[in-house]
């Protein structure tokens, strides 16, 4: 019997699709991705795609396992964060299980919950994992260290595992990450592209037991981080540091947004890493339209369950002062 499909989710970062439809430059505040990357002194060589990608990735798994004090068979590699948490729920979920999931968040956990053929639920007792964003995407809620430490051994008491994706930590406060904890009950999801902004490279990795990362690996497919992909991260593990001042000018950008909506009259969830989730005083849909008019493109929310919200990325101080001018023109 063929498998009853859901629908796709909806994503930021369609500036391309725009683009494409006559709508020129624009600014894209939809995608968060990091405004102040490093100068990583990378150029691509064309002679490594005459070979297949090493699957196991060896030289690769080494450079992060160091950069993060883990071994290399905790590491698990794929082509952008979202077939890490497809091959996570394929390797760990079935007819039968459930996850738990705590709405608004990343749409893609619901996804792979249900293409693995289990259930999503807000219970966590009854489910066999239990999906936690930390910073929260879209809303921006923060866990500390202390307080994830706490749900995962409350996790693991039910004998389920906790998915943590940390994929905006490392623009918030890589200080409250669990990427360096080993327990058989957690996976850690990591991105790259968005801290490096590289998206179009499509690189993410994780951390858990070397018996959970071979499962997750196994269902991964083969070769799917390319020869590109890998080479520009091992040359960006290398620059792992440097994004220490990214956050610091991401924090001032994020500070000076936040009052001016304040001054617009424009409420906002506490912001902990490069977006902000701002409620607005009309449809959604009229304000994305309004503002694309001023070549500014910003997340509708809908698809989070939230009629009334947009996300705003933080970018850098003349284009944020850019998008203050554009709502500032277009709410009533």
């Amino acid at each position: 019997m063929r498998q009853n499909l859901p629908e796709r989710m909806e994503h930021g970062g369609r500036v391309r699709w725009h683009r494409t439809r006559g709508r020129g430059e624009l600014l894209d505040f939809s995608a968060n991705i990091n405004p102040y990357p490093p100068d990583i002194s990378w150029t691509p060589d064309p002679s490594v795609l005459n070979d297949y990608p090493d699957d196991r990735y060896e030289a690769l798994k080494e450079v992060i396992g160091r950069t993060f004090g883990r071994d290399a068979a905790e590491v698990a590699v794929g082509n952008g964060s979202i077939e890490l948490i497809r091959a996570f729920c394929s390797a760990m979920l079935g007819p039968g299980d459930a996850a738990c999931i705590t709405p608004p968040t990343f749409a893609e956990y619901e996804m792979a919950v249900l293409l693995a053929g289990a259930r999503c639920t807000d219970e966590s007792n009854e489910a066999a994992v239990r999906f936690l964003c930390n910073p929260n995407n879209p809303t921006g809620a923060f866990h500390t260290r202390p307080e994830v430490l706490r749900l995962l051994a409350a996790t693991a008491e039910q004998g389920a595992y906790l998915f943590l994706d940390e994929a905006f930590i490392e623009l918030s406060d890589p200080r409250q990450s669990l990427a360096d904890v080993s327990h058989e009950n957690l996976f850690v999801l990591r991105s790259l592209t968005k801290s490096f902004a590289v998206p179009g490279i499509r690189f993410g990795y994780g951390f858990g037991t070397p018996e959970l990362i071979e499962r997750v690996e196994t269902v991964r497919l083969p070769w799917t981080v390319n020869t590109f992909a890998e080479s520009f991260a091992i040359e960006a593990f290398r620059n792992y540091d440097t994004l220490e001042e990214s956050r610091e000018k991401i924090a001032r950008e994020r500070g000076w947004l936040c009052d001016r909506m304040a001054g617009l009259g424009l409420a906002y969830e506490p912001p902990s890493a490069n977006y902000i989730l701002v409620e607005v005083p009309m449809e959604t849909e009229v304000l994305v339209e309004r503002l694309l008019r001023h070549d500014i493109l910003v997340r509708d929310c809908r698809s989070f369950g939230l009629p009334r919200h947009i996300r705003v990325a933080v970018r850098t101080h003349e284009e944020n002062r850019q998008l203050i001018e554009a709502l500032e023109a277009c709410l009533p």
